[in-house]
């Protein structure tokens, strides 16, 4: 099964993404808590592009795909033609650095590795795909 939305790259559209994912994922999510934690991952992933690689220009798109390959397993690929921004390649400051500093932001990041089993970067058909997979159940 899959499933796949586009969209502008406004921060306004955020709100639409996270109710693509919570319609698109009931019935394959277990619990409410591990969909908020998708869900939570997702919205990270898609405004870090909007805002780094698309300057939150609303006539650049991303698309986001969720596919369900197996009862277990989800895959998520959100594609775009901005500027790659591989977040394995990115250091995360340290967390008594941040706090110390009282430095907004630098948390997203790892958020989203924890929360994900496998995030990955890679270019098809001239386009940036970010994918992250999740097991679930």
């Amino acid at each position: 099964m899959s499933y796949r939305y586009k969209i502008g790259c406004s921060l306004e559209n955020l709100k639409g993404i996270r109710d693509f994912v919570r319609k698109s994922l009931k019935g394959h999510v277990v619990s409410e808590v591990e969909l908020n934690e998708i869900v939570l991952a997702l919205d990270e992933m898609c405004s870090n592009l909007m805002i780094h690689a698309h300057h939150c220009n609303p006539d650049h798109s991303l698309e986001l795909s969720i596919d369900v390959p197996q009862k277990d397993k989800l895959i998520f690929e959100i594609s775009d033609d901005g500027e790659m921004f591989d977040i394995n390649r990115f250091s995360e400051p340290e967390l008594g650095s941040l706090i110390q500093e009282k430095r907004k932001g630098g948390l997203g990041i790892r958020l989203v590795k924890s929360i994900m089993d496998e995030v990955e970067y890679l270019q098809r058909n001239g386009r940036n795909i970010c994918r992250l997979s999740k097991r679930v159940g």
